[in-house]
Parts: structure tokens; sequence; C-alpha cells
């Protein structure tokens, strides 16, 4: 045998991806852990014999404690989203490799795949293709175009994705993983990473190199704030009256959390957060103001309108943030961005400090030694958060305890926050809850708070908290979750039946759309189409509503369900939920709610077209409306700034 034979295993593609995936590490500040925690997935006839068999000999060979463990989900779609949620909770430390047949199986992932680039998560897809050969072409499933004989529905994955590779040879798969762990590992980069396998070639034999499949750690680099853009942040702050720091995602990311109250604390500088940075500083921190924007409170709102300089920390500044740019209304207003991604950082033209968040953050305050803002102004924020706080108390407190009928949703939300264990993880994803939750929810630990906003999919709920169990038993996860968003991926709860994965599932039942209701309202559509009714007999939906009777749906999928009608059956059910065992699977508190209750409004706005012409009088106000609050809208781009770093000189 020569050295060459030596030095190879023989493998077939599938097999050797399998090995590969269990050998990848990640390591930051010194603790290294597996990238990947295992493989969700659904075999069918293009993954089956080629990942499937791999998967089954991996697991025989360690004696059934696979480092690659597999888990069958019941939604290619769902599985993504149990990945990412695993990964956020991970702070992308880690992650799951998502396996699907060809054809649908796979394009059901196209969902998640944007879901996870969007919100920067990362995940690895590996979607099964129609055959390299073509020697049957066309087998089920495939996509035939006239003009291209080498496209596939895999192609949908490339704008999706962050990195998308095709492995048509054995000899490419190398280069594919290597390509997809480099986009996997990187801050600024993350997102999905879509290796997409002909089914023929996952059987396929070769022999690989041993060095393929040794352990390989990926180093998760903190990078640093370049001095010189640091003492020009500084300036700014100094020479700012009204600074206001907005906590973003990448907080979370790079646990900045402790630099980040350092930071607030030794200037006074007020913090209020995104969907993604809430829970950056805990509820009851005096430079916390809360959510700011669309969603936003009433205090961190006030300040924004006043701010003369926004130090963005970690946030890509999407619409909700800014009010659809109408929150921060200076004049004058300059911005300073620490971002990981040099793209998010360069946004309304501000000071870019492409830089981890913790790192940027500790240099900021340093370079600020000494320098505090007005006394007046941290009583200011007091009385503002104060008054809000007082808001929230009385939201939490709604109802009557004797009265009859559904409870209002801030009543839910406030009795399940009140009654949970302050390491306990509340869930979202989509509806009227983000919103409610935003505002409303007080968060008492650095993970306790989980919205995916970025792009708000319904059905993220219950798979999404699977992921966070998965990723972390020690703590309780309640799934927020309204009737609209359940019916669209409820058979994940049959996973965690079958994992015996312990999630509590808050299902509120509303008959409707409780959020697109209320838009559709604002807009002049009188709620029209967003609630679930029989059509009535001049042919609309105004009927009775539908008899749908979700609770017995989560039953017959295995789950322990429990129904409250009175904020004292909530409080209790909420206790039996966590009394629960931790390995006896999901729980799911049913609980009706009006949807005509809104929570606190703090006069944030979000732009949505209204019909500039309608022959109805609700559409003419609401546009009206629009005309109006469109004049506040601003472009948020700064004024040009006094002085770059440099020796002041220019080149001729």
């Amino acid at each position: 045998m020569s050295a060459q034979q030596a030095a190879t295993v023989r493998l077939t593609v599938a097999q050797a991806t399998a090995r590969f995936l269990a050998a990848q590490w990640s390591e930051r500040d010194g603790r290294r852990r597996r990238f990947f925690a295992g493989v969700l997935g659904i075999l069918g006839h293009g993954n089956l014999a080629g990942f499937g068999q791999a998967l089954l000999q991996a697991e025989q060979e360690a004696g059934g404690r696979s480092p690659l463990p597999y888990v069958p989900a019941r939604n290619e779609q769902a599985m993504v989203h149990t990945a990412v949620g695993y990964a956020r909770h991970q702070d992308r430390l880690a992650t799951w490799a998502c396996t699907a047949s060809i054809g649908p199986g796979s394009t059901n992932m196209l969902t998640g795949a944007a879901l996870a680039t969007i919100s920067r998560v990362p995940v690895l897809l590996l979607p099964s293709d129609t055959f390299a050969t073509r020697v049957a072409a066309p087998v089920l499933q495939e996509l035939e175009q006239p003009y291209a004989a080498d496209i596939s529905v895999n192609d949908a994955f490339r704008p999706l994705s962050r990195y998308f590779d095709r492995v048509s040879r054995p000899e490419q798969l190398p280069a594919a993983l290597l390509g997809a762990m480099r986009v996997l590992t990187d801050p600024a980069e993350t997102g999905a990473a879509t290796v997409a396998l002909p089914q023929d070639v996952q059987a396929e034999a070769h022999d690989w190199p041993v060095e393929l499949f040794a352990p390989r750690t990926w180093h998760i680099a903190r990078r640093p704030a370049e001095p010189a853009l640091v003492a020009a942040a500084a300036e700014l702050v100094r020479g700012a009256r009204r600074p206001l720091a907005v906590a973003g995602g990448g907080v979370h990311y790079s646990g900045a959390e402790d630099a980040l109250a350092a930071f607030a604390e030794a200037t006074g500088i007020p913090v209020a957060e995104t969907q993604g940075g809430k829970g950056s500083l805990p509820h009851g921190h005096p430079r916390l103001m809360g959510a700011v924007g669309s969603t936003g409170t009433t205090a961190a709102n006030a300040l924004a309108a006043e701010a003369d300089l926004v130090i963005g920390v970690g946030t890509r500044w999407g619409d909700f943030t800014t009010a659809s740019r109408t929150a921060f209304r200076h004049p004058g207003v300059r911005f300073v961005n620490v971002n990981a991604a040099a793209f998010d950082a360069g946004k309304h033209a501000g000071l870019a400090l492409a830089a981890d968040a913790r790192e940027a953050l500790t240099a900021l305050t340093g370079a600020l030694a000494g320098h505090r803002v007005p006394a007046s102004y941290e009583r200011e924020q007091a009385e503002l958060w104060a008054t809000w706080d007082a808001t929230v108390e009385a939201a939490y407190r709604a109802d009557d305890p004797a009265a009859e009928g559904p409870l209002a949703q801030s009543v839910v939300l406030g009795r399940v926050n009140e009654l949970s264990d302050p390491r306990d993880v509340v869930l979202c994803a989509a509806g009227s809850m983000p919103g409610d939750l935003h505002k409303l929810w007080r968060v008492r630990d650095r993970k306790g708070y989980h919205v995916e906003y970025g792009y708000s999919c319904m059905g993220y709920e219950i798979p999404a908290a699977i992921g966070v169990r998965l990723a972390d038993a020690t703590r309780d996860v309640f799934a927020m979750v309204g009737d609209g968003g359940y019916l669209m991926m409820p058979g994940e709860l049959a996973t965690a039946v079958q994992e015996r994965v312990k999630i509590i599932v808050v299902l509120v039942q509303n008959n409707g759309f409780h959020s697109i209701g209320a838009l559709s309202e604002s807009l002049g559509s009188q709620r029209y189409g967003t609630r679930y009714r029989h059509r009535g007999a001049g042919g609309r939906l105004d009927g009775p509503p539908l008899p749908t009777d979700l609770a017995a749906n989560a039953r017959s999928l295995g789950a322990r369900v429990i129904e409250v009608h009175s904020a004292a059956e909530l409080d209790a059910a909420v206790a039996e939920a966590k009394a629960h065992p931790a390995d006896g699977g999901p729980v799911v508190i049913h609980v009706e709610t009006d949807p005509l209750v809104p929570a606190p409004d703090s006069a944030g706005w979000w732009d949505v077209p209204v019909s500039a012409v309608s022959g109805l009088d609700s559409t003419r106000q609401a546009y009206e409306e629009y005309v109006r609050r469109k004049e506040s809208q601003r472009p948020l781009l700064a004024p040009a700034e006094p002085d770059a770093p440099g020796d002041g000189t220019e080149p001729r």
C-alpha cells in the first residue's frame, strides 16, 4: 500500500459530508464547542440512500450516540427555524445542519433560508438536487427550463443564501464545505449557507484525504475598533447635548451586555432597544428606556425625537427601529454606527465603526473617561421611564378579575411575564404580540427575550422554541403564538413530543389576525379578510366564527393542553406548565383574547401605503393621515463630518 493510499479513506459523498460536519468546532474567547449540534431533516428519495444512509451508519458506528445526531422534523421550513432558534440562543457560535429531499422538500426550506440570511444567523442547508449525470432526466420533481439545462429549483437558494454551491463531482466537496464554514463562522457575513447535493452524487464513492476529517476549530474573531475612529466617535459624543444609544442584536451576539452597561453608567447616556437588542440592559436599569421606534415606549421615542447624536450598536436600522425614518427628528442628528458588518455600520451616513460591539464599547468608554451628560438629562430619563413603567403596570392589570369573556392580550403577557422565572425565555415572531412584547415585556436576563423580527415569519414560534430548549434545557421556553401563526406550523409539536422537548406554548385564540386586523382598520380597510369567519348569506366573510378547536388539535399531536378562561386560570396554568417534567414534552396553554383591546400606544409610526383614491370614507380618511405622517419622514443623512481622522492634510 502506498503512502498516498494510506492517507485516504473511501466514503460516499454523503458519508464524507457527515464525517466532516461532526469534526467542526468553533472557538471564541478561549471557549471551544461543537459547531453542529446535529442534523434536522426529512428523508425522501433525494437523500434517503445518500445522506440518510450516512447518518444511520454514523449512528451505528457510534453505538447509538453519534456526534451528529439526526432529528426527524415534520416540515422543512420548520426545521430551519429550529436551527435558527438554536443558533441565536448560542450567540451564533453553534447551529444545526438541515437536509431535505429534492423538489418540494428542498424548496420548502427557502423561507427558512431567507429568515436566516436576513437575520444574520448561521444555518447550513443541504438540499438534495436532481441527477448530476442527467441519466434519467427528467426525473420526478425536476424543473425543466428550455433555455438552460443546468438550472434546478435549488438555484432559488442563491439570492437567499450568504453562500451557495452545488457539488456535481465528489472532488468539489471539500471546497464547498470549507467555503460554507468560512461564511457560517464569520460574524459579518453569516447567514444561510447552502450546499446542493445531487442525489446520485450523494451516493458516489471517493477516496478522501484523511485531513478533511481531522477536528477543525474555527476562531470567531472579535474585530477591534480602529483607535482613530474611536477618538472621532468620542469627540461627537462630547459635543452632543442629547445623545442616545440604540442597542441591537449585535450586543447579544458579541456578549457585550456588561460593556454596554459600563458605557451607560459611566456617561449617563440612555439606552433604547431594537427587537433584537431587547434585554441588552435588564429591566430596572436606570439608563434603560426600553423599545424604540414603531413599537417603542413613550420614553425611548421621546428621547429619540430630540436626540442630536444616535449611537447604534449592532443594529441594522430596520424600519420598525427608525419608525420608518420618523423617530429621529432633530435637524442636525448624527449617527455613530458600531457593527461587525461594514454594510450595516455605514448606514445613515454615520461614522462607521466596523468592529465587535464589546471591543468598540470598551474602547469608547475609555475614550470618554470623565465625560457625563448633564444631570438634567438624567432626571428627564428617570421621569420619562417612570411614566412609561406605570403605563405598563396598568396594562398588565387591565382586566377586572371578576369579569367574564376573553382577556386582553396585554394581561396575558403580563401574567406570563410575572409568573415565569427570570431566566425563562419568551419567544415570538409575528402578529401583534411582537410589538406588544417589545414595548411591554420586562426582561430580567440577557437570554430571556427571543423575538425574530428580521423576517417576522408566522410559524417560527414552535420550531424555534424547540431549538432554544435544545440549546439550553435549564430554561423554560414560552412560545407566544396567535391562532394565525399556530395554524401555519403546528406539526412541530409532534417533533417536541418525539424528542421529549419541554416547551410551553401560550396559544392566543382571537379568531383571526389581530395585528393585520388592527393595521387594516388603521389603513381604512375595515379589517377586511382578517377574521376567521364563515361566508355569510350575502357572500361576504361576515358569518359566525369558524368552529376551529385549536386545543383539540394540539392535544391530538400529543401535547399536554390546558384551557383557560380567566386570569386566575391562566395563573394556575402557568404554574402547572412550569411544574411539568423537564422531559415531558410540550405544554399548550390555550387562552381566548379580545383582539379589539389594544396595547398602550407610543405614537410610533410604520410606513404602509394607503390607497390614494378610494370610494370608501374610511380609506380617504386614512390616506389624509398617511400624507400627514409622510411629511415628518426624512432621509436620515447626517450632516458632513467636521474633520475626518488624520493629520489634517489633503493629498495633492
